[in-house]
């Protein structure tokens, strides 16, 4: 990996964040995702903490942040993976749901609001006892942060925890126009930033920090090659956008906890390549938080 890592290049570049999903979730993505980072090619990650791998993987993760800075957050998760609390409403057998489930929940409004704000705050305990601090930010696996019933959980636990309003939250929408013209995964968008629209206005209300716009969705079908991807991505977002990723090394523990492997590698590939810095130099794009300078 190359000096030029794309961080702090010029204050009249566009300052994206580049933000790599699911740390924690298997030993093979936090390897990936720590090198990333250590080389500048990403500016954050948010960090699935219900899991066993969890405690080990933050501690290797705070070595790589005493070297250089970048934005740590809670990859808050209701879906497919153990849960902390074994709620009746939410796990009772000690999993939490697959997402079509969670998603026919939320929108019928069937979802357990308890059990969600308890299994959740427990997420959140989990990464504080770790981190030995508050999140830069907060997300969701599948985006479930922005579900109806979740969301006012969510919003309500950063009213709690988070008076102070450092913490800002992952925005998933986009312009309509923009989503049309990148051409990549669009139903699977427009249906992301549809759900998003009602909780970014919530947030905004409540003066919530957060990204300006949202891009990375994909079908993780190899076609077009990550590259194109990026490269479409890079093009059409403004300054203080937010564009998520899934690097990672393939291995036995993902294997078991994830459909997603594969594309991880592609990615990871081409973020530790040379190309990915080039053309941040080209589109003039510096990698940083939305908040922060």
């Amino acid at each position: 990996m190359g000096a030029n890592d794309g961080v702090g290049q010029g204050a009249s570049k566009r300052r994206v964040t580049l933000s790599a999903d699911d740390y924690g979730l298997a030993p093979g993505i936090g390897r990936a995702i720590r090198e990333l980072l250590a080389a500048g090619r990403l500016s954050a990650t948010g960090c699935m903490t219900s899991g066993p791998h969890w405690p080990t993987e933050a501690a290797l993760l705070k070595d790589v942040r005493a070297a250089r800075p970048f934005e740590v957050g809670v990859h808050l998760t209701l879906t497919d993976q153990p849960s902390l609390t074994r709620t009746p409403g939410m796990a009772p057998d000690g999993r939490l749901p697959p997402l079509g489930r969670l998603v026919g929940l939320a929108l019928t409004r069937r979802l357990d609001a308890r059990g969600v704000a308890a299994e959740l705050s427990a997420q959140l305990d989990e990464f504080e006892s770790a981190w030995g601090r508050p999140p830069d930010f907060l997300d969701g696996h599948h985006h479930v942060h922005q579900l109806p019933v979740v969301r006012d959980v969510v919003l309500h636990l950063y009213k709690t925890r988070f008076p102070t309003g450092r913490v800002w939250v992952r925005r998933c929408t986009a312009p309509i126009g923009a989503i049309l013209r990148t051409g990549v995964a669009v139903r699977r968008a427009l249906a992301i930033g549809t759900l998003g629209r009602t909780f970014a206005a919530q947030l905004d209300r409540a003066s919530v920090p957060g990204n300006r716009s949202f891009s990375g969705v994909r079908d993780f079908s190899g076609e077009p090659p990550y590259a194109t991807l990026m490269r479409t991505w890079l093009s059409g977002v403004p300054d203080g956008a937010l564009i998520m990723c899934h690097p990672g090394y393939v291995d036995d523990a993902l294997r078991a906890a994830d459909t997603l492997t594969t594309p991880r590698e592609e990615e990871y590939r081409y973020l530790a390549g040379t190309e990915f810095p080039a053309l941040l130099d080209e589109l003039g794009v510096t990698l940083g938080s939305p908040n922060r300078p």
